[in-house]
């Protein structure tokens, strides 16, 4: 009798990356493929990162706006 694979676990993480339960292997449109043999694989959808297709953090020193106007980066350090 043939045994079904366990499904993989992918997890979306709002404002972050995708998690994948690894070990898994990505193919781009171009079709290079990145094989990564850890656990759990975070892949980027932001496309800010340097290791891009796998999420490197740069998701998180975005810049955004807080509600009196003023910049504020990734450290929470305002400035004017």
């Amino acid at each position: 009798m043939p045994s079904t694979p366990e499904p993989r676990r992918v997890v979306v993480v709002p404002g972050g990356p995708v998690l994948v339960e690894g070990p898994v292997e990505l193919v781009l449109p171009d079709g290079t493929t990145v094989c990564s043999q850890r656990f759990m694989v975070a892949v980027c959808v932001c496309r800010r990162s340097k290791r891009y297709p796998l999420c490197d953090t740069s998701h998180r020193r975005r810049v955004r706006v807080d509600t009196e106007n003023q910049t504020v980066d990734a450290d929470n350090q305002a400035s004017e």
